[in-house]
């Protein structure tokens, strides 16, 4: 039987007929004249988004194909289809959602340097990836980390949330808010705010400590319209996020944004309206 000998060189050229894998893209650095900044409005803060300020000050246009968020800060997300041309612009908004914090049980985490990935063509050139380097600290970035694992340090101890009985006194919408034992420690809730729809009037200040063998604390509450004009129930962005103010073991306050389930969030609105003279 005959032996035969396939040079070293074939069998890599054989093995590569086999996959499908293509080598990536090698990164390149933005087009001249083109640069991107984080920010945030009001409506992206209650879905988890935020803006890629894009600016480009040549007369070429630049093609968009799709923007990503990376950072060991936060969860990275799957690049998100923007198909955006952009003329010379002084500033315009591409909007995505970003991941969830990466947050540590001991303490807060210092925020880590981010870059914007994007596929990006000028003229009538292919899209090519492009690696925009965002200027670290971004202070957007490092105020949503803080909130963000502030709250999961927290909520790591104990859940807050609106209970589950709320009644109209005619003057007010009154209920409880509760504190439910997770962790260890005990658990301090010092405040809590009102919304641009809603004032919250604790019966006392601070509202109750979960002490470190309780299993359940319940801090009455009552709620009154904050606003009564009609543009302010159109503009309800931010109706139901109350931050409550909280700390553990006598240690720094932090601030929990709690929500009050769809039901009451769908009583709310209608029994403001009406003690507003609206309904």
């Amino acid at each position: 039987m005959k032996r035969f000998t396939v040079p070293l060189a074939m069998v890599l050229l054989l093995a590569g007929c086999g996959t499908s894998e293509r080598p990536s893209t090698p990164s390149v650095t933005p087009p001249a004249g083109v640069s991107v900044s984080l920010a945030q409005w009001r409506s992206d803060e209650p879905v988890h988004a935020l803006e890629v300020a894009v600016r480009n000050t040549t007369d070429t246009p630049v093609y968009f194909a799709d923007v990503q968020l990376v950072t060991a800060s936060f969860r990275t997300l799957p690049a998100q289809r923007t198909d955006a041309t952009l003329k010379k612009t002084e500033r315009t908004d591409l909007r995505i959602t970003y991941g969830p914090a990466n947050c540590l049980p001991q303490g807060l985490p210092e925020v880590q340097p981010a870059t914007v990935v994007a596929h990006v063509s000028t003229g009538s050139e292919q899209p090519r990836k492009v690696v925009f380097n965002v200027p670290h600290p971004d202070p957007l970035l490092a105020r949503l980390l803080r909130d963000e694992c502030s709250e999961f340090l927290i909520k790591e101890a104990a859940d807050i949330e609106f209970g589950p009985e709320w009644k109209d006194d005619g003057k007010a919408m009154r209920g409880n808010l509760v504190i439910t034992r997770r962790g260890n420690g005990a658990v301090t809730v010092t405040d809590m705010g009102g919304t641009t729809h809603f004032i919250v009037t604790p019966e006392h200040r601070p509202l109750g400590v979960l002490a470190a063998g309780r299993q359940r604390l319940e801090v009455p509450i009552a709620l009154t319209p904050g606003r009564c004009d009609p543009h302010a129930f159109a503009e309800a962005k931010k109706a139901f996020l109350f931050p409550v103010r909280a700390s553990i073991d006598g240690g720094q306050e932090r601030v929990v944004i709690v929500v009050p389930p769809k039901p009451l969030q769908d009583r709310l609105i209608p029994w403001a309206m009406k003690t507003c003279g609206l309904g």
